[in-house]
C-alpha cells in the first residue's frame, strides 16, 4: 500500500540525440504540448495540497502504537497512509513535470525540492507501519479483515508484510543490519567515481587520423565505425584499459557480492539470489529457467551470427564487429499525425478499447512532444497521477526512432492507464518484473506493421535486423550478464575466494559459449575477459538484469500469441495491463496465457527470431546477395 516514495514512477529512459534547434516553449503549438492543468489548475492549487498533507501527516504519527488494538485502527491508519501517498504522487508527477519543461526554471526546482522534503517527513513518519503491523499475530489479522471489510483493498500489502516474517529480525537487529545501509552502497560510488572521473581514458588514432578519446560514453558510439581495423582498436584499446585495474575492480566487485551475501543471510536466506528476488516474490526457478532456456537455444544465436557475417562480407566475425547495425539505415520521415497514425493502425491487435485510449491521449494531451529550450532529453512515461491519466515526455525528431520510442512510452501509459482504472490505488502499482513487457509488447506489434508495410526491400531489411539487433542484445547478452552475476555469487555463498582474474576466466568461459568461439561462430579475443569491468549494473544492482531478457522473452511471447491467436489472446494479455499489484508479477504472467516457469515463453520467442532471420534470408536471396 505504501510504495517507497522513491519509486513513485515507472520511467523508462531512452536516450535521444537531436541536433536541430530547439525552440522556444511558447513558440510550440499547444497540441504538442501536455496539458498539466489537468493535475492542479494554477502552481497556488498544487501548493495547497502541499500545505494539506503536511498538517495531515502528522495526524497519522498518532496511530503509532495502536495499529494492533482494532481493525478499525488499522483500516483507519491504512486509509489515512493511503490517501496521503496518492495526493503525494500526484503533487510530485505535476512538480517534476513542470520542471522538465524547462530544467532552467528555478522555481520549478524550487517545487522538487519542497517534494523532496515533504516526502522525507511523510516517510520517517510512517515508517512505524510496517513493523508495527509485523508484530500483529497473524490470527489477529484474520479476524480484523472479517471485522473490518475496508481491509480488503489493503490485503496484498499487509500479506506481503507478514510474507516477509521469517525474513525480518528483531528491532534491535533490524537497527544494527539498517546502520551499516550507510556504507553497504560505496562500491557502487567507488566504481562510479573511478569509472566516470579518475580512470584516464585512453586515446587511440583512427584510420583517417583523427585522434579519439575512449571514455564510457565515446566507446559506444566508436564501436560502431564503419572500418573493421578502427573498430578492433576501440575495442581492444578499451577493454585493456579496464585489464590494468583488474584486482582493484575485482576487489570492489568482491566487496559488493559479499555485501550481498551478508544481508541475505543475515535474513535467513540461503542465497543472494533468493533474497534479492524475494522482494517482488519471484521464485529462485524463474531465474534459473531464463539461464537454461537460452543456453538451449544457444544455436538460434549461432544463426545470426552466421548471418551478420554473411551480411557484413567477413571471412570471420569478431566480437567488435557485433555491435556494426545489420543494414544500413534507411532514412525514414514521419511528422508527429504520421507517426499517431502508424502507431493507431500498428496497435489495432490490441482491441478498440485500446485503440480508443490512444486516440484519447493523442487528442488531450498527454503528451510532451517538442524537444524546447531547457527541456529534459529523452522520453518517459509515468502513470503516478492514480485520478487524472498518464504522461509521456518526448523529444521527438521526426524519424523512426520517434515513433518507435513513442510505442515503447505508450505501452507503459497504457499498462499504468489500464491499472489506475481497474484497480484501488493501493493495488496499481506494478513491478519491476512485469513493467517493461506492455512496452516491448508495442515495439513488436509495430515492428510487424512495418515490415508488413514496407515500401521496399531495403526498408523491410533495415526494419528486420533492428529489431533482430535488439532481440540478441537484450535476451543472449543480458542473460550472458545474469549468468556471470550468478557464478560469482555462488563463489562468494560456497566460501570460495573471487578475485579479478576469476571474474575474468569465468567471464571469458561465458561470452565463449554464448558467441560459439571454439566452432567459429564469432571471434571472441582476449581481452573481452575485461568486458565485466565495464558493465556499471554489477555495481549498482544485485540480480536486475535478467530481468531485460525476461520481459522481452515474454513480450515477443504475448505479442506471438496475439498474432496468431487473436482475440482469446489479447483478453489474457489484459490481465496483466488491468492488474497492477493485485497480485504477484508472476501470477499475473501466468493469468495472462504464460508460464514463466515453463519453457513455452522462450521457444515462442526462439520462433520469432527465427522467423525474422528466415524473412531476412529470403529477401538477400531474391537480391542476389
Amino acid at each position: 500500500m505504501l510504495k517507497h516514495f522513491l519509486t513513485i514512477t515507472i520511467f523508462a529512459f531512452i536516450a535521444c540525440n537531436t541536433f536541430a534547434q530547439p525552440l522556444e516553449r511558447s513558440k510550440v503549438e499547444n497540441q504538442y504540448k501536455w496539458n498539466l492543468a489537468e493535475i492542479y489548475p494554477t502552481t497556488d492549487a498544487w501548493k495547497a495540497d502541499m500545505d494539506m498533507m503536511d498538517s495531515q501527516v502528522e495526524k497519522l504519527a498518532d496511530f503509532k502504537g495502536k495499529l494492533g488494538e482494532s481493525a478499525k485502527s488499522l483500516y483507519e491508519a491504512l486509509k489515512l497512509g493511503n490517501d496521503l501517498t496518492k495526493t503525494l504522487y500526484k503533487a510530485w508527477t505535476y512538480a517534476s513535470n513542470l520542471s522538465n519543461e524547462d530544467l532552467n526554471i528555478a522555481k520549478n526546482q524550487a517545487m522538487i525540492q519542497q517534494m523532496s522534503a515533504l516526502g522525507t517527513k511523510f516517510s520517517e513518519t510512517s515508517a512505524f507501519m510496517e513493523p508495527e503491523i509485523l508484530q500483529i499475530p497473524k490470527e489477529k489479522i484474520d479476524q480484523f479483515f472479517k471485522e473490518e471489510p475496508g481491509l480488503k483493498e489493503f490485503d496484498m500489502y499487509i500479506n506481503n508484510i507478514i510474507r516477509m516474517r521469517a525474513h525480518t529480525l528483531s528491532a534491535a537487529e533490524e537497527k544494527i543490519l539498517a546502520s551499516f545501509n550507510l556504507i553497504a552502497g560505496n562500491q557502487d560510488d567507488v566504481y562510479g567515481i573511478f569509472n566516470n572521473a579518475e580512470k584516464p581514458a585512453p586515446k587511440i588514432t583512427l584510420s583517417d587520423g583523427k585522434e579519439v578519446e575512449l571514455t564510457p560514453a565515446s566507446y559506444t558510439r566508436y564501436r560502431t565505425l564503419p572500418d573493421r581495423e578502427d573498430r578492433e582498436k576501440v575495442m581492444d584499446t578499451f577493454f585493456n584499459s579496464y585489464g590494468i585495474f583488474k584486482n582493484t575492480l575485482g576487489a570492489n566487485l568482491g566487496g559488493k557480492v559479499k555485501t550481498d551475501w551478508v544481508y541475505a543471510k543475515d535474513r535467513k536466506y540461503s542465497s543472494s539470489l533468493e533474497a534479492s528476488l524475494d522482494r517482488d516474490n519471484i521464485p529462485v526457478s524463474v531465474y534459473s529457467t531464463l539461464i537454461e532456456q537460452v543456453n538451449k537455444n544457444l544455436p538460434t544465436l549461432y544463426r545470426f551470427l552466421d548471418l551478420k557475417k554473411r551480411m557484413l562480407g567477413v571471412d570471420s566475425l569478431h566480437y567488435y564487429d557485433l555491435y556494426v547495425p545489420l543494414v544500413e539505415k534507411v532514412d525514414m520521415s514521419f511528422t508527429i499525425e504520421q507517426g499517431q497514425e502508424v502507431l493507431l493502425s500498428a496497435l489495432k491487435p490490441l482491441g478498440k478499447e485500446y485503440v480508443a485510449t490512444l486516440q484519447n491521449a493523442f487528442k488531450n494531451r498527454w503528451i510532451d512532444y517538442m524537444p524546447t529550450v531547457g527541456k529534459r532529453s529523452g522520453a518517459y512515461s509515468t502513470g503516478a497521477a492514480y485520478d487524472v491519466h498518464p504522461y509521456i515526455l518526448m523529444n521527438w525528431t521526426d524519424d523512426y526512432e520517434s515513433v518507435s520510442t513513442l510505442a515503447h512510452e505508450l505501452g507503459h501509459t497504457m499498462h499504468s492507464y489500464f491499472s489506475n482504472k481497474n484497480q484501488p490505488f493501493s493495488k496499481s502499482d506494478y513491478a519491476t518484473f512485469v513493467a517493461e513487457i506492455a512496452s516491448t509488447v508495442n515495439e513488436t506489434l509495430l515492428n510487424n506493421y512495418m515490415v508488413k508495410n514496407a515500401k521496399t526491400d531495403e526498408e523491410k531489411l533495415y526494419l528486420l535486423g533492428s529489431y533482430l539487433d535488439l532481440l540478441r542484445t537484450t535476451i543472449f547478452r543480458q542473460t550472458s550478464f545474469a549468468e556471470f552475476e550468478l557464478d560469482i555469487h555462488q563463489k562468494v555463498e560456497e566460501g570460495k575466494p573471487i578475485t579479478g582474474d576469476d571474474m575474468c576466466q569465468i567471464y571469458s568461459d561465458i561470452v565463449d559459449k554464448y558467441y560459439g568461439n571454439e566452432d567459429g561462430h564469432c571471434v571472441v579475443d582476449p581481452y573481452i575477459q575485461y568486458e565485466w569491468a565495464y558493465i556499471p549494473h554489477f555495481l549498482g544492482y544485485t540480480y536486475y538484469v535478467f530481468q531485460y531478457s525476461t520481459s522481452l522473452i515474454y513480450a515477443t511471447a504475448f505479442a506471438e500469441k496475439i498474432v496468431n491467436e487473436g482475440q482469446p489472446a489479447v483478453d489474457k494479455y489484459y490481465n496483466i495491463l488491468k492488474g497492477g499489484g493485485s497480485k504477484y508479477a508472476v501470477d499475473l504472467i501466468k493469468d495472462a496465457g504464460l508460464d514463466p516457469l515453463s519453457p513455452e515463453p522462450t521457444e515462442l520467442a526462439m520462433k520469432k527470431m527465427n522467423k525474422v532471420m528466415d524473412q531476412m534470408e529470403e529477401i538477400l536471396k531474391k537480391m542476389g546477395k
